[in-house]
């Protein structure tokens, strides 16, 4: 069986340990989330287990022939090449495989039957040929058009330069290409980036039925619940199993923080008291003894380590401004981008209290329509009603790109803050896990959390009774998730929002959105479970009667010699395919007797009908 060990591997930068001493086996059946708090180590150990990064202390052993692909968070390098060129090159092993078949096939041409060389010859070239069947390189068309699909790209993009294609959709077609490569184990950081429901609901299908090993961080609770048989965390550098879905390692791990909050807790307690005591009675002469016990005691005392990752982001939305029941009225909004048309007909209600997710694969419409609902955007047909005493505020995917670079935390909150919220500046910025020096620091520097944070706390300093919010949870960790999600929850005013975390959505929606390209929008009066019941409904159920009569209608209206033409056609393409369908049948049947006579040791003798086989 296909693994990976890692024995005692170790890590620091600097004098900050990230690894300590972490043993773990990842084999062709493992179905693991490795998870862990930001800059806990998950990155880095990936990247030791695909060989990637070399540990300070420890071995890594592959076992033999073992394919492992990892898949990076970013950093992933444009190649010049067209989107299908690109995720040809999953296959390049296999294609020097065959030129390798072929090196085997010229060399038995050259010796005769009787040379011991002959039959290691052909169990070599029958190991290849058989592997390559059973990897499909043979039908590696059919299998990229697939998987290119079910990330969202378009039979018409299989042309178009990697470099025309945006961050994001580069990180797909990585994916893409590492979901192609037959890799024994798939060590997957952050796949979900990027990726919207129904793309993720694709990843999900497609990995439940991998036949391999699979390591994947991710920061989506849905999508670990579906994919993983145990989570692996890093927690203080040590990695620790948890056996079942995230969900249950979740309600586990909980109890077992609160057992050590409670034991530091009780710990910053007692150092306290004695701490009192050698202050009190120091300089009394006739308690020296007792004073120097107890500071040694506190020397010798193994202090409980709480970590900066155990610190959660604590906010509530300011009270919202006072509005009338109704939020917003939107009706009959239309958006074109020339002869190009977004969306049209677009018509909804929105009341204080409601919660409405817009939902749609990429290009439906989401982002265009968040941003005219957000005032930025004037240029559509249709009309806004705006509720009596209604405001808005907005966060949108790029909120960071509007942050001054050259300021640092704290001056990037005063330049955006009311003065009354002065003196509360710092406290916010606690909430917000921006304590001590972290306040100073540059905003170039930030991390994607941080920003986000951010962000989010700019918002938040202007109150408002409408939200408006696109991709909010990007960049946050679970923690931080879940944070947000309660304090939406909490939110008294209306919100209008776009996610592709599932487990957000279905915490938090009231109303869904459904934007469809080259559809008419649709409203769902309830939450994300009965949006995708009803869509199963449709799927399931046999078309109308109403259908029926409409396209009834429709064919007694078409003249008697359009359907004269449309019967001749199909005829012809019945015909046809019956031919194709005999056509394949032969060729596999020549295929198969070409397999057969090369497989008999004496035709490599006769080099000339080798090469006609071949």
């Amino acid at each position: 069986m296909a693994f990976v060990q890692l024995s005692g591997i170790s890590l620091a930068f600097g004098e900050r340990e990230i690894l300590k001493d972490v043993n773990l086996t990842v084999s062709g059946e493992s179905r693991a989330a490795l998870t862990g708090a930001n800059g806990s180590g998950k990155t880095t150990l990936m990247k030791i287990i695909a060989g990637a990064g070399i540990p300070d202390a420890g071995n890594v052993n592959f076992q033999r022939n073992t394919r492992v692909s990892y898949l990076p968070q970013s950093g992933v390098v444009d190649s010049g090449l067209t989107l299908w060129e690109e995720a040809e090159k999953a296959f390049e092993p296999l294609r020097r495989e065959l030129e390798e078949t072929h090196v085997l096939e010229r060399a038995l041409s050259s010796v005769t039957q009787e040379s011991p060389e002959t039959a290691r010859l052909l169990e070599t070239l029958s190991y290849h040929q058989e592997h390559l069947v059973r990897s499909g390189y043979y039908s590696r068309s059919e299998k990229i058009g697939q998987v290119l699909q079910g990330l969202g790209f378009s039979l018409r993009d299989k042309d178009k330069r990697t470099s025309d294609f945006s961050g994001g959709w580069q990180m797909r077609i990585a994916l893409c290409r590492t979901l192609l490569e037959d890799a024994d184990i798939l060590l997957l950081d952050e796949p979900t980036n990027y990726l919207d429901i129904e793309a993720r609901g694709w990843l999900e299908s497609y990995l439940s039925s991998f036949a391999g090993g699979l390591l994947v961080v991710s920061h989506d609770k849905y999508f670990l619940d579906v994919t993983v048989r145990e989570v692996l965390e890093i927690f203080s550098g040590r990695l620790t199993r948890y056996a079942g879905n995230f969900s249950a390692y979740q309600t586990r791990r909980q109890e077992e923080l609160a057992g050590l909050m409670e034991a530091y807790r009780r710990q910053e307690e007692e150092i306290a008291r004695q701490e009192e005591f050698i202050r009190r009675f120091r300089a009394n002469a006739s308690r020296a003894a007792l004073v120097q016990s107890r500071a040694k005691q506190l020397e010798k005392m193994t202090r409980i380590e709480v970590p900066d990752s155990l610190k959660r982001l604590r906010f509530s939305f300011p009270p919202p401004p006072h509005s009338g029941r109704r939020a917003l009225s939107v009706e009959g909004l239309s958006k074109s981008y020339g002869a190009l048309r977004v969306f049209s007909g677009l018509g909804f209600e929105l009341g204080r209290g409601e919660r409405l997710v817009v939902a749609g694969k990429n290009g439906a419409g989401k982002s265009t329509l968040l941003r005219i609902l957000a005032g930025l955007d004037k240029d559509f047909s249709g009309s806004l009603a705006w509720g009596a005493g209604v405001k808005t505020a907005y966060f949108s995917q790029d909120a960071d790109s509007s942050l001054d670079e050259e300021l640092s935390v704290v001056e990037e909150v005063e330049a955006a803050c009311p003065t009354a919220l002065f003196p509360k500046i710092r406290t916010m910025l606690g909430a917000f896990l921006f304590q001590g020096d972290d306040i100073y620091k540059s905003v170039s520097v930030l991390s994607g959390g941080e920003r986000s944070r951010l962000c989010l706390l700019k918002m938040l300093l202007v109150p408002a009774n409408l939200l408006i919010l696109d991709e909010p949870t990007n960049h946050l960790d679970m923690s931080s998730k879940d944070v947000l999600l309660d304090a939406l929850k909490g939110f008294d005013g209306a919100l209008v929002f776009v996610s592709h975390d599932r487990y957000f959505i279905e915490g938090l929606a009231t109303k869904v959105l459904e934007m469809r390209e080259g559809l008419s929008p649709r409203l769902f009066p309830g939450g994300y479970e009965y949006y995708l019941f009803r869509l199963s409904q449709e799927e399931a159920a046999p078309p109308s009667v109403s259908a029926s009569a409409a396209v009834s209608a429709s064919l007694s209206q078409a003249s008697r010699e359009e359907q004269k033409k449309r019967k001749s056609l199909h005829k012809k393409l019945t015909l046809r395919e019956e031919e194709i369908l005999t056509r394949i049948a032969e060729l596999e049947a020549a295929h198969k007797k070409i397999g057969e006579d090369m497989a008999r040791p004496g035709v490599y003798a006769d080099g000339a009908k080798m090469k006609a086989l071949t």
